[in-house]
């Protein structure tokens, strides 16, 4: 009778964890239906707890995860380039300069650009039109140098009052005296060209505190003054080969 209880009990211990473990079989993806050992039970009956969440196989996971890292990035807005260049890029320009500066800078060209025009015009080269341009010249030079002391003096100002920039605005003063101090005009016409050059390097690259506008009004009025002054230079030498050729 004992060895039939026992038996009886057995087989129902059997059949229990068979109809317990047979679905975790399938979840796991074995093809088992005879159990080696009943010492095997508690770590297989842990199988639906562990897999449960990933029922297909792993290559097809990982397949849908990185379609879904590379699809997300098309849902994102890109910007144009052109919109990113104008947005990094400042705007302004020479007519976004306030209109004082602007007017008074364009009236300042004024005696520069008319002495060579004046004597083109009327075919003649006027010593005293020179003079007086290469002596206002001086005057504009020694405005621009004197500028930067106003620009760097105010406590809130970016340029400190420091070496680097009232001794350098202190140089262009004594270039412009120099050029007043020349007995030929076009020697005088020389150095204001240079002196105009040094001024402009020192507003751009080596003193560049000033605001956009400015330096483009700058570099503008540059040109304008340097070409003017060579215009005037021009007239010259061809006023001294003419009067060379009738001598001879």
């Amino acid at each position: 009778n004992w060895g039939s209880v026992s038996l009886c009990s057995g087989q129902v211990l059997y059949l229990q964890l068979q109809k317990f473990t047979g679905p975790s079989l399938l979840l796991c993806g074995k093809d088992v239906t005879a159990w080696p050992s009943l010492s095997l039970w508690p770590r297989r009956a842990l199988c639906p707890l562990s897999r449960s969440l990933s029922l297909k196989p792993p290559s097809v996971c990982a397949t849908q995860l990185h379609a879904l890292h590379t699809s997300l990035p098309a849902f994102k807005k890109k910007k144009p380039p052109e919109s990113e260049t104008e947005s990094q890029s400042p705007k302004e320009s020479l007519k976004d300069s306030p209109r004082p500066a602007l007017y008074l800078s364009l009236a300042g060209l004024v005696p520069f650009v008319s002495v060579p025009l004046v004597m083109a015009i009327q075919g003649t080269y006027c010593p005293e039109l020179a003079l007086a341009q290469v002596t206002y010249g001086a005057v504009t030079v020694s405005f621009l140098g004197g500028m930067r002391w106003g620009f760097a003096l105010p406590e809130n100002s970016p340029a400190k009052p420091d070496w680097l920039n009232l001794a350098n605005s202190t140089v262009l003063p004594l270039l412009a005296w120099q050029a007043l101090l020349f007995k030929d005009v076009s020697q005088g016409a020389v150095m204001l060209v240079l002196s105009l050059g040094i001024a402009l390097h020192y507003d751009i690259a080596l003193l560049p505190t000033y605001p956009r506008w400015f330096k483009i009004l700058r570099v503008w009025g540059t040109v304008v003054m340097a070409l003017s002054l060579l215009a005037t230079l021009a007239l010259k030498l061809a006023d001294d080969l003419e009067s060379k050729g009738r001598k001879k």
